[in-house]
């Protein structure tokens, strides 16, 4: 059964930083594409970040340059550094993991990261 837990969400004034985690278990980690994915009230769900099980990233225009993602494949964590906080990066926080080449796709349930003064 394929679990994914994250933690780290929480309160912070703007400009502050955040480090989300996300822990996987039930899947091999090293073959799956993991990603951060954001929903802000009333809005559809976006990709934040990702990063493939080779290392490479990628980011959206609103978070590069404040937002880090990384993964450890000895914890089977992915992580997601936010720095620099905005009030327009409040949103629930979701860690979705992939496998490509196949339709193996799961998500977490989220976690709720509010900026504000």
């Amino acid at each position: 059964q394929v679990q994914l837990v994250e933690s780290g969400g929480g309160l912070v004034q703007p400009e502050g930083s955040l480090r989300l985690s996300c822990a996987a278990s039930g899947i091999i980690f090293s073959r799956y594409r993991m990603g951060w994915y954001r929903q802000a009230p009333g809005k559809q769900r976006k990709s934040g970040a990702t990063i493939t099980s080779g290392g490479s990233t990628n980011y959206a225009d609103s978070v590069r340059g404040r937002f880090t993602i990384s993964r450890d494949g000895a914890k089977n964590t992915v992580y997601l550094q936010m720095n620099s906080l905005k009030p327009e990066d409040t949103a629930v926080y979701y860690c979705n993991v992939d496998q490509p080449g196949t339709r193996n796709e799961f998500w977490g349930q989220g976690t709720q990261v509010t900026v504000s003064s």
